[in-house]
């Protein structure tokens, strides 16, 4: 029988691993809480929700304006508006999506125009835990999703996964992982058939600004830290890599986190020998795809002053009604490649 293995790429090597091999001394974390949303700018809000909805068993939180703080917070005229989507999978209480449709806000850009991961800059895929992903599958295409390779069976030692990157509308990519062995963690929350995001990737241009990005100056911890890879035998990845490439291409990830867990993760890939297009210049409102992820932290003029003492001279910080949650100060940093973070005290 013809050999179904294919080859682990390092992000998948890694959920099943679980393993660091970098251990630099930092500062605390900013925060030791999971990110408690992403957001994603839409075209149509029900639209997308389709997938999370139908698909995902996920339930609505809140729909409704976005308030004129959230408009200036998002660096837009008086003159713009927004409708927001905030979705939960069931029993969640972290990793919730809000869908946001700017409105009378100017020109939307596809922050990731193509689904290429060589590609730089912005958030490359959202990331959930899936059970049944195949059938799944099938059930994306016939709602009008797509995916850029067939689904990837993925084995490292007694661990196997399906693997597929989805394609939605406005270029939106959902990365799904069915773990079909061993079973998952117990600290894993329970879910039925699409879990709440736990990971979000980015394709970045240097590891290392990235590491001092997340570690020096956020003070995370790492999950992973790895040596350069290159598959040992042509595979379909699902990072859609030519196949005859596969053997030739090195790529280096890190995995970041505030504190050691199952959420609230960060993941960034850096293609060391494909050169892509940058998209680091788009990756702010209103332009279309994953626009931010939020952390909650317990007191913010302690985060600012960390960061101030850790060497951030700019921090945009804003009060804002934002449902919900109620009245937040929230701040935003951008990533080396764009990418934006932000941290929130109720």
């Amino acid at each position: 029988m013809k050999k179904k293995l294919f080859l682990a790429s390092v992000f998948a090597f890694l959920i099943l691993t679980g393993h660091s091999n970098h251990h630099d001394s930092k500062p605390e974390p900013v925060t030791e809480m999971p990110w408690k949303e992403v957001v994603i700018s839409v075209t149509d809000l029900d639209r997308t929700a389709e997938f999370f909805k139908r698909i995902g068993g996920f339930r609505e939180i809140y729909r409704g304006e976005s308030s004129e703080s959230a408009i200036k917070h998002y660096g837009l005229t008086s003159e713009a508006s927004a409708e927001e989507l905030l979705l939960a999978a069931e029993d969640s209480e972290a990793g919730f999506v809000r869908l946001i449709r700017f409105d009378n806000a100017g020109y939307k850009a596809p922050m990731r125009p193509g689904s290429r991961a060589w590609d730089t800059g912005c958030y490359f895929s959202l990331m959930v835990r899936m059970k049944g992903l195949r059938q799944i599958y099938d059930e994306a295409i016939e709602m009008g999703w797509w995916t850029e390779t067939p689904v990837a069976q993925i084995s490292f030692g007694e661990s196997r996964l399906d693997v597929v990157i989805f394609k939605g509308p406005d270029g939106i990519q959902i990365q799904g992982y069915d773990r079909l062995k061993p079973p998952l963690p117990m600290a894993f929350p329970e879910f039925e058939r699409v879990s709440q995001p736990f990971n979000i990737m980015q394709m970045i241009r240097n590891r290392e600004n990235s590491r001092k990005f997340f570690v020096d100056l956020l003070g995370f911890n790492t999950f992973f830290y790895g040596t350069p890879f290159t598959a040992k035998e042509e595979a379909v990845t699902p990072l859609g890599i030519p196949l005859n490439l596969t053997t030739k291409t090195k790529y280096r990830t890190a995995i970041y986190y505030p504190i050691e867990g199952e959420l609230g993760r960060v993941e960034m890939i850096e293609f060391m020998d494909i050169k892509g297009l940058d998209h680091s210049d788009k990756c702010q409102a209103p332009n279309l795809g994953l626009l931010s992820i939020k952390y909650p932290v317990e007191d913010m003029n302690q985060t600012v002053e960390a960061l101030k003492e850790r060497g951030q001279e700019l921090i945009n910080l804003n009060q804002v009604k934002l449902k919900p949650y109620g009245d937040i100060a929230i701040l935003s940093l951008s990533s080396p490649d764009g990418a934006i973070i932000e941290f929130y005290e109720q």
